[in-house]
């Protein structure tokens, strides 16, 4: 028998082994898991001290850009001189970025998540060498030079080259390379901000792209790694610890579901601004090494007007939640802040979103909240959950995330109405989020909707053909080849005198017998007699079959009794369109399956419909 490969001529086939189905169950994780499980132990350490270094890092910049002075403690710029000076200093860390990106790597611009889904999606979750170095370095001298940008996105970016690299020097696939790489993302975001749970949903939410025990347990353990260890390199506890939560009244959920819409909306004005602006440097009539420059400019200019609008501003947050600021301070800390970011991330910088968007919806929700009830700072946290929540599309993620920052679980409720609102509206309002809009303007798309595999719940039985067309292997080839050709099938399975399969032939088989003819009384079990059937049984499932045909070439397969072996079908590429067919059912076809008849008193009465 022949194998259509869909290129070129027919060849010859090898003897096929028997595929043995696994045993089904509700997972598929095996012993191997532990495997990788243990190498996440060693990259939640490698992602914590990774973390650890960019933060002195970042701060290290700072110190001797803006104060001369070498140092690695972590400073606000809020008291920096306004000179001339204050609008050099961004506009020289630029200038070093895009010659980094020149001349080293183009993927350190940018905020670092949209490059490590593409590595997941579209590179094998390899990562080089080049990007683990120059991304945090780039990073460092951008947030320190003033950029209006967190450390968190490179530090995903960081430590998911970390797994990455580390996984590449074991014999492992590349779903399980992805899988450290994640780890080593989500090592790093709990060591800075100490959020273990927030860091396996963001894993979960944005990163994976699947929800399977041979990803969580490897993630969890290197964040849990990560929770460890922070102690020892950053402050314990909360990042911004606050217990203003007001008793709500019986309203207080629908205001903020409200402080989640307010938030939508200006989450998918910041989106469409953004990539609005990129737009406007892409049309400049200069090198694209040189945009960062111009992006340092304005956010030095921006600095004139609001210092403390430059540099990743934890001190901005930690002053909204606690209401140590004034209006007319909060809303312009809104616009300086929103202004710089956009100009500068459009401009191809590196630096990461979270903290931003934390500050921009935190003040969005101070200042709304003056006129809520309740302390300010309860609303600001509304808002940066609402905003984290609904840019990035990870609603869990932001609520989660707002309640382990600042150690108050009892605002998950408030936080769950705010961010699922915002999520709402930017996902109505946008068909793609801040980050996978740039993965599409590279030409691919991402779907970020889970469902679970329809072939894996659909069974043989419930789409094979029974009644099947048959050659005997007791014919000759000269009869077996005038057959097909008669014949209005493409395929046709050969059975032996017991009526179990011995091969599947087609067409193009029956062609390529006619053009290199054998003795006129050559049977077919002779001409087949070094193939071998591959088969599935009814009660397998339909990717069981799947993967049959993809591993070995085929287009039809047989379907035998378990116990005899005996044909009882077959499963074509066409029959395993019906699967679809059913998925796109369910979603299209409406039905009503009880309706209201009125009765002769005038009652109405439930009625089931007619099916």
């Amino acid at each position: 028998m022949l194998i259509e490969t869909g290129k070129g001529a027919p060849v010859e086939p090898t003897k096929a082994p028997r595929h043995t189905p696994r045993p089904l169950g509700d997972f598929t994780a095996g012993p191997r898991v532990l495997v990788l499980v243990a190498m996440a132990l060693v990259i939640g350490v490698a992602g914590t001290f990774a973390a650890w270094a960019l933060v002195k890092l970042i701060a290290l910049v700072t110190q001797l850009t803006w104060f001369g002075r070498f140092d690695g403690t972590p400073i606000s710029l809020a008291n920096a001189a306004r000179t001339p000076w204050m609008v050099a200093i961004p506009a020289l860390g630029g200038l070093v970025i895009g010659l980094m990106a020149r001349f080293g790597s183009e993927k350190i611009r940018g905020h670092g998540i949209p490059e490590a889904i593409e590595a997941i999606l579209i590179g094998q979750s390899r990562m080089s060498p080049k990007v683990a170095i120059l991304k945090p370095l780039s990073s460092a001298i951008s947030i320190g030079t003033g950029g209006p940008f967190g450390a968190e996105g490179p530090i995903i970016m960081t430590g998911g080259a970390i797994g990455s690299l580390f996984a590449q020097f074991f014999h492992l696939s590349s779903a399980e390379r992805k899988t450290l790489l994640v780890a080593g993302a989500a090592a790093g975001m709990t060591a800075i901000f100490g959020t273990p749970l927030a860091a396996v949903l963001l894993a979960i939410e944005l990163l994976l792209f699947e929800w399977r025990p041979r990803s969580f347990l490897p993630v969890a353990t290197a964040v849990l790694t990560a929770t460890a260890l922070r102690p020892l390199v950053f402050e314990a506890g909360p990042l911004f610890a606050f217990s203003g939560a007001p008793a709500l009244p019986w309203w207080g959920l629908v205001a903020c579901a409200g402080i989640g819409l307010l938030a939508g909306l200006q989450s998918a004005l910041l989106t469409k601004c953004l990539y609005t602006l990129e737009d406007c440097f892409e049309r400049l009539p200069i090198h694209w090494m040189w945009w960062p420059a111009l992006g340092g400019v304005c956010v030095g200019l921006g600095g004139l007007v609001e210092p403390r609008a430059l540099g990743v501003g934890y001190d901005v947050i930690g002053d909204l939640l606690a209401g140590h600021l004034l209006v007319q301070a909060v809303l312009m800390i809104l616009l300086v802040k929103a202004a710089i970011w956009l100009l500068a991330l459009s401009s191809g910088t590196s630096g990461g979103v979270l903290a931003p968007l934390l500050i921009l919806g935190g003040a969005m929700g101070w200042l709304v909240g003056c006129v809520l009830p309740g302390d300010p700072g309860f609303w600001a946290l509304l808002g940066m959950a609402a905003m984290l929540g609904g840019t990035m599309r990870a609603p869990l993620t932001g609520a989660l995330f707002a309640a382990e920052i600042t150690g108050d679980l009892h605002t998950l409720p408030a936080l769950l109405a705010a961010t699922a609102t915002a999520y709402a509206v930017t996902v109505l309002l946008l068909k793609r989020s801040i980050l996978t809009e740039k993965i599409a303007r590279r030409g691919q798309h991402i779907t970020r909707e889970y469902a679970i595999d329809p072939y894996q719940l659909t069974r043989v039985r419930d789409v094979m053909v029974s009644t099947v067309e048959t050659l005997s292997a007791d014919m000759t080839v000269p009869e077996a080849i005038a057959a097909v050709e008669r014949g209005e099938h493409r395929t046709y399975p050969v059975v032996d005198a017991d009526g179990r399969p011995v091969a599947v032939v087609s067409g193009k088989d029956a062609l390529h017998w006619k053009m290199t003819p054998g003795p006129k009384t050559e049977r077919l079990e002779e001409r087949l007699a070094d193939c071998t059937a591959t088969v599935v049984h009814p009660g397998d499932v339909v990717a069981h079959a799947v993967d049959l045909m993809l591993g070995h070439h085929r287009g039809c397969i047989a379907v035998t009794e378990t116990g005899t072996g005996r044909l009882v079908g077959i499963v074509t590429r066409r029959d395993l369109l019906k699967v679809r067919a059913e998925v796109i059912r369910s979603e299209d076809e409406r039905r009503v399956f009880f309706t209201r008849r009125i009765s002769l008193r005038g009652r109405a009465r439930p009625q089931a419909a007619e099916s």
